[in-house]
């Protein structure tokens, strides 16, 4: 029986067949102008097995939000997977694979230096509680010890 094809991208994906961590291509999106929007699939952990506590995954999303525009001017947006196991990195007219885990790479290693999340506080965060940079950086150093296995997204 052929399953329905379904809107949503990551729907299609068959979530028992991937291999945590990896980086994958999820979509491109075209502009009416020619721009491009690339969407990347940062998966940290495997689905249905572990996830993100919400304390270190808002902190990690607010790091690599701040930090990775240090490194390019092409992030559109870093999104948190509603499934606490990955996040979506949005990149306008960057097409370069290589390039986007350069960056993730270089983002995690400023996240290990912080000292601070960035708007941390109730004035610039919506749930400025609900934070942890210690838990923040524990993801990125896994995350980082993986760095091989990026490239492979299925078991």
């Amino acid at each position: 029986m052929t399953e329905k094809k379904m809107n949503v991208e990551s729907f299609n994906l068959d979530h028992t067949k991937v291999k945590a961590p990896y980086v994958r291509l999820a979509d491109i999106k075209e502009g009416q102008n020619g721009d491009r929007i690339h969407k990347y699939d940062l998966r940290i952990c495997q689905p249905n097995k572990e996830h993100m506590e919400m304390p270190a995954l808002h902190s990690l999303e607010h790091l690599m939000a701040e930090m990775s525009r240090n490194h390019t001017d092409k992030v559109v947006d870093i999104s948190p997977m509603g499934c606490q196991t990955g996040f979506y990195i949005a990149m306008i007219n960057h097409d370069d694979y290589d390039g986007v885990l350069s960056i993730i790479e270089q983002t995690l290693n400023d996240v290990l230096t912080a000292t601070e999340v960035p708007a941390c506080n109730e004035m610039q965060c919506g749930w400025a509680a609900s934070h942890s940079l210690e838990g923040a950086q524990a993801l990125a150093k896994g995350l980082l010890a993986k760095r091989s296995e990026w490239t492979d997204v299925f078991a």
